[in-house]
């Protein structure tokens, strides 16, 4: 219960929190962004509201918005609300509020609201410790993930949860929370100014992040209070608003640092916007998002034999110097490494994005495959098998192509039940068309 003491020892220790917790939204009214997942006529909105809460899982990237929510349910709802820490906790944590919340709810009908923020670092024995109190509603869970949940959290808790999902915030939208921490007296309470250039500045910089835009104003309101003026003078005298200028932001943010988790879902999704870049023959997304892989420090050799592969499979025979161009990327990604071979990895990628494009060898062994898992054996033709053995005399003859014109001459190769065309075919560009034609132009002679 708290009292008037722990009241004020909450608010001194408010007062010195950083700039992000400070501001923290404590109502839905003062919530940012997120309409679709709490905005009004949402699920999670009309629960909250209602204090009708059943357990959530929160996914989103950092700094949209998770545990804010969290925050908010705790300041609306009747129900006891506790915290587990999923860094420090253990299945011993977990069972003493679970019996906590089991005897408030058999002696007061009260009931508890468990959240666990980055609930995907709890192990697969800490979430099953979960299951029961969740399924029998002794606990609500409210889990905070920025990692897939689908792949993260337990399958059981996660078919006893709801899941809702968090977006970066838009630049309008952190530009609201920047504005707001200017001017309120939870935040810089006016003794900092900021004109438009400079918010759209730390906007851009946060990327979607609300607490890391608050943490660039923060540390950029500290730059300009030491900051002499343009003459060399004394800083702003006491009781001034003090202007933040683009070059205290900058030097708050020497280096912009975007979202890039190895491991995580960003990690797949650039990757997978780099190749479909490539495929889609557009030279300045894929050296966009080689340059989000380059600048997070994505591993060279990695990026390389994406590009290997793609080579092949969205290339192949309509250019086969793609191929060749990827493995010497891949090269020199090995040997030369970083900061040099970025040039390599972009020569490489942007060739693949300019040459025409081919899917006809993936399909071609694919369609192959599936006919020999499905189809049963099918016999090499006689005069193809190996003539090293008794009775090879009676195989027929094998015309050798190089006794003939071209170096080419009309006889059976596949299997018989199947016919020239029935795994490849020509995507009528580059150079496995002109050969292709040749091909066409052999078989009509």
């Amino acid at each position: 219960m708290e009292t008037l003491f722990t009241q004020v020892e909450s608010e001194r220790k408010l007062a010195h929190a950083p700039l992000a917790v400070r501001m923290r939204p404590t109502s839905l009214d003062e919530y940012v962004g997120q309409q679709k997942a709490v905005g009004p006529g949402s699920w999670l909105r009309s629960a909250i509201e209602h204090d009708v809460l059943s357990s959530v899982i929160l996914y989103g990237p950092a700094g949209t918005g998770k545990t804010t929510l969290a925050h908010i349910i705790a300041a609306h709802t009747k129900s006891e609300f506790v915290e587990v820490s999923a860094v420090t906790g253990t299945v011993k944590d977990l069972r003493r509020e679970i019996e906590a919340a089991e005897r408030r709810l058999m002696s007061f009908d009260k009931r508890t609201i468990l959240f666990i923020d980055e609930i995907h670092r709890f192990s697969r024995s800490q979430q099953d410790a979960l299951l029961h109190a969740v399924e029998m509603r002794t606990v609500v869970l409210v889990g905070a993930t920025t990692e897939n949940p689908y792949f993260e959290v337990n399958s059981a808790l996660l078919s006893r949860s709801r899941v809702v999902e968090l977006g970066y915030l838009t630049d309008d939208d952190v530009a609201v929370l920047v504005r707001r921490a200017l001017s309120s007296p939870k935040g810089l309470d006016g003794a900092f100014t900021a004109d438009d250039e400079v918010v759209q500045a730390i906007c851009a910089l946060a990327a979607g992040d609300a607490r890391a835009a608050l943490t660039s104003l923060e540390l950029a309101s500290e730059i300009a209070v030491t900051r002499p003026d343009t003459d060399g003078s004394v800083p702003p005298q006491e009781g001034e608003s003090i202007p933040i200028t683009l070059d205290d932001v900058q030097m708050a943010n020497p280096r912009r640092g975007l979202s890039y988790d190895k491991s995580g879902d960003m990690h797949y999704d650039i990757i997978s916007a780099f190749i479909k870049s490539m495929r889609g023959s557009d030279p300045d997304a894929a050296v966009y998002w080689l340059a989000r892989m380059i600048d997070a420090g994505e591993d060279p050799k990695f990026i390389a034999r994406r590009i290997m592969i793609a080579a092949s499979e969205d290339i192949g025979n309509a250019d086969p110097q793609a191929l060749l161009v990827a493995e010497a990327a891949f090269k020199a990604a090995e040997v030369i490494g970083y900061p040099e071979c970025r040039i390599n990895l972009a020569q490489a990628a942007i060739y693949n994005a300019l040459a025409p494009k081919s899917n006809a060898c993936e399909a071609a062994i694919d369609a192959a495959l599936v006919d020999v898992r499905t189809s049963g054996q099918r016999e090499v033709p006689s005069h193809l098998r190996d003539r090293h053995r008794p009775g090879s005399d009676d195989y027929g003859d094998y015309l050798y192509p190089h006794d003939y014109p071209e170096g080419w001459v009309d006889q059976r190769y596949l299997p018989e039940g199947l016919e020239r065309g029935a795994f490849w075919q020509s995507a009528g560009r580059g150079w496995e068309q002109f050969r292709f034609e040749r091909g066409q132009h052999h078989s009509q002679s």
